[in-house]
């Protein structure tokens, strides 16, 4: 038998086998002109609209490091579609999160454990430790008022932290 004898016979058998089953032919005609006919009425009634070409924020890949895939999954939980190029979308660039409160923190860390800054910071612990040890002797000999006792910790608290010179005069004068 040649192809043609056998797409002609193939056909015939799929003609009377449609002929004899209406309902199914029926709908196997009625239900794509339905779902068509509905996709012409929704797009007269709701015409479609110009949108801008959408940009969304780069997100790092785990290889990466750990802090720039991690910012890269929570600062863009919600996705945002921005109309212009944002900055991680160039070549090279990992992350664009150099203003975040999380980079801040670690650098911040990096500074205090990296640099040689922690002896300045050890220098105020140990005056804060000779006022403690100033205000333990006086006290014995004799009594001090609470708030100068409160202002000298402060002031060294102060210093401590910010950096501020303060005199030890107050202390001295105590």
């Amino acid at each position: 038998m040649s192809v043609f004898t056998q797409l002609g016979l193939l056909l015939w058998k799929n003609f009377t086998y449609r002929r004899r089953q209406t309902l199914q032919l029926l709908a196997e005609i009625v239900w794509p002109l339905l779902i068509f006919f509905i996709l012409i009425a929704v797009r007269l009634n709701y015409p479609p609209y110009e949108q801008h070409e959408c940009h969304f924020p780069n997100k790092a890949m785990p290889s990466a490091g750990t802090l720039p895939w991690i910012q890269g999954i929570l600062c863009n939980a919600n996705n945002p579609c921005f109309r212009n190029p944002t900055p991680g979308e160039s070549p090279g660039v990992v992350g664009n999160f150099n203003d975040s409160i999380i980079n801040r923190l670690f650098s911040d860390a990096k500074k205090i454990l990296l640099y040689s800054q922690n002896d300045k910071n050890l220098d105020g612990f140990k005056e804060l430790a000779r006022a403690l040890q100033a205000l333990q002797s006086s006290r014995s000999g004799r009594k001090l008022k609470l708030s100068s006792v409160i202002l000298i910790l402060l002031e060294n608290l102060q210093r401590l932290l910010c950096g501020n010179s303060t005199t030890m005069e107050k202390e001295k004068e105590l």
